[in-house]
């Protein structure tokens, strides 16, 4: 599925994310009303490289806290989020539900 209308839905809520903060693909699935779309947002932020504004796809995890994709996609938002002050160990974001951001709870 590549659906320019629900990238561009996608992007608006990752672009909501707070510096210092991360979510995940399922959280943004179900802000959107499609809570199996996950794999899809995935989809969303592996094409989000052009977008104006850019799309902050670091601070957008799987549901367990780890970055995924290419292992040099996964240290340059390890770097990225590093910037943010958020500590990465490996590939997993440290204190993960502390930092997680709930769109559904924020939007």
């Amino acid at each position: 599925m590549n659906d320019p209308d629900f990238n561009k839905l996608v992007y608006e809520v990752a672009r909501s994310i707070p510096k210092g903060r991360v979510t995940s693909y399922g959280a943004i699935a179900k802000a959107l009303g499609k809570a199996n779309y996950s794999r899809m947002v995935g989809h969303a932020m592996g094409a989000c490289g052009r977008e104006k504004p850019p799309v902050p796809v670091q601070r957008v995890v799987n549901s367990q806290g780890q970055l995924t994709g290419e292992p040099a996609g996964i240290a340059a938002r390890k770097k990225m989020l590093e910037k943010e002050g958020v500590e990465v160990k490996g590939d997993k974001v440290v204190n993960f539900r502390n930092l997680f951001w709930d769109p559904t709870e924020e939007l």
